[in-house]
């Protein structure tokens, strides 16, 4: 994750998604007791995404509660005409996505957790494949480590102190 670019949450329209609430029971003395866990993503749909999870008795407090904790964790994803710069392939524990840029028009072909991190992202066109564990907390990790990975030509050509023109010739 060394290309990550942190980013304030001052002056940002920033829109949340809940990406799936799990219900964790724990059996005392006492009988069960039921808490939530809320994995909730947002982002301005212009290439600034967070993703955060909360733990609360309740829902709607949980929900909050990743809200706050996502805002606190934003970074900037290059992306070029509603479609990410290139291929991006990343895991995190059981979970591995491979995403692609694909033509205008194409949508946003992915799963469930994938889905909604790319459309927080801005991504308008892509097409993603998420393979082995399906778990949303793991699939949403993954795809952020793919995304915070995406680099554009302008940042290549200036880490390499070369120009543009050379960057794509080889």
């Amino acid at each position: 994750m060394s290309n990550v670019r942190r980013i304030k949450t001052t002056d940002l329209e920033l829109k949340d998604r809940l990406v799936a609430i799990n219900r964790v029971t724990k059996v005392t003395k006492g009988g069960r007791t039921f808490t939530f866990s809320a994995i909730v993503v947002v982002g301005n749909e212009d290439g600034v995404v967070g993703y955060g999870l909360g733990k609360s008795n309740e829902v709607t407090t949980a929900i909050t509660k990743g809200i706050e904790d996502a805002k606190k964790n934003l970074i900037k994803v290059p992306v070029i005409n509603g479609t990410i710069p290139h291929d991006q392939l990343a895991e995190f524990g059981g979970a591995k996505v491979y995403i692609s840029p694909a033509s205008h028009g194409t949508g946003v072909k992915a799963g469930g957790a994938m889905r909604a991190v790319l459309e927080s992202v801005g991504v308008k066109d892509c097409l993603a494949k998420s393979k082995g564990s399906s778990n949303p907390h793991n699939v949403v990790k993954a795809t952020m480590e793919a995304l915070s990975q995406m680099r554009d030509a302008k940042d290549v050509a200036f880490e390499r102190g070369i120009s543009m023109e050379k960057v794509f010739k080889g």
